[in-house]
């Protein structure tokens, strides 16, 4: 899970400085995307290997028993990066072991860029909002994560338990957000207070100036807060996704800890499933895209407490009580432009080392 949290700056790099190549080959071509010939060949194939998608990341291990149990397709992971993942793409071409990955939604214009996709709609594509698929079907997010603060009420008293950015500014305990160089989750936190102040993923200045303020008074905190950091107690306050809060909740203490996504506004994204142009077993990697955002792929995700991209899913009572509701998410920015954020996110390591570090 640590591992899927990162994104390796000099891959990145490496991924965007690439030109636009074309995106089939013979194999992929022949590719059928009738639904009836991707189940059958699916069955056949028998297989699935799968990159950055670990049984513990917003339950994926719910939808991979599904697909073993109901078309005897057994699945494999190796977990990275977004990053790393388009890189395995591209390096391993024509003789390509990997079928899906996971990528975070404002990689995947790149993974596009590199040729190194298959384009496939499937039976939910009109389900998809606009902003979190590609027109041409390269990539679809099937689930988000939007920034949230998750607060150990041991360490900070009920009332003091921050409800939005304004809360976290006045207060005096330690904020855990992670380091922006490397990890996605801490770049969005910043695009988080960045777009409630009129910035955007053009200017993310107001969001540096924020946790710089914040690194003046001797507050932000350097430990990582993960699962063991936030059970020992080392962590007052931390920003992360919804989903990733909510599970940890749910690992320690659902007591102990408060959950909550700033009143001001935040940031939704999501995490995009995205097909290798050179599969070794297409049919599968098709079968598996479309599964996730099938009803009950996405009631795997929500069990995992990360929000099932299509709206017209009604999940179960019990699996939708388990998230925030809907109410907690009334002042949402979304990217407008997935191709500039990814360029900001490469500068981000040296500003946040400039703009924020520095300033103390």
């Amino acid at each position: 899970m640590k591992m899927k949290n990162k994104v390796i700056l000099s891959s990145l790099l490496l991924l965007v400085a690439t030109s636009l190549v074309g995106c089939s080959n013979t194999k992929q071509a022949a590719v059928s995307d009738d639904w009836a010939t991707i189940e059958k060949q699916a069955k056949k194939e028998g297989k699935l290997a799968s990159v950055g998608m670990p049984d513990t990341w917003a339950n994926w291990i719910g939808t991979w028993k599904d697909i073993k149990s109901k078309y005897g397709v057994k699945q494999t992971d190796t977990d990275m990066n977004s990053a790393e993942e388009i890189q395995k793409f591209k390096t391993e071409g024509k003789k390509g072991t990997a079928d899906i990955g996971d990528v975070g939604m404002n990689v995947a214009p790149t993974a596009k860029s590199k040729g190194v996709l298959a384009k496939y709609k499937g039976k939910y594509w009109k389900d998809i909002p606009g902003w979190a698929k590609d027109n041409d079907g390269y990539w679809s997010t099937g689930y988000t994560g939007t920034i949230a603060f998750i607060t150990d009420k041991k360490n900070v008293k009920v009332g003091d338990a921050p409800k939005s950015w304004a809360d976290i500014k006045s207060g005096k305990y330690k904020v855990s957000v992670g380091d922006p160089t490397g990890g996605a989750q801490s770049q969005y936190a910043i695009l988080a207070v960045a777009s409630t102040m009129g910035g955007n993923e053009k200017n993310i200045k107001p969001g540096l100036k924020y946790f710089a303020d914040l690194n003046k008074q001797g507050r932000l905190s350097t430990v990582e807060a993960n699962v063991q950091n936030l059970k020992k107690g080392e962590v007052d306050v931390a920003i992360m996704w919804d989903f990733n809060a909510l599970n940890y909740r749910h690992l320690i203490d659902e007591k102990r800890y408060e959950v909550t996504i700033p009143s001001e506004g935040s940031v939704m994204s999501g995490y995009s499933q995205i097909i290798n142009k050179n599969a070794p077993h297409p049919y599968a990697a098709r079968l598996a895209r479309d599964y996730i955002l099938s009803d009950e792929g996405q009631t795997n995700l929500a069990k995992g407490y990360a929000r099932p991209i299509r709206e017209n899913v009604k999940l179960p009572k019990e699996v939708e009580n388990n998230l925030l509701p809907d109410s907690a998410y009334k002042h949402i920015y979304h990217v407008k432009d997935n191709n500039v954020w990814n360029k900001t996110t490469l500068k981000i390591g040296q500003l946040w080392q400039t703009d924020v570090q520095s300033k103390r």
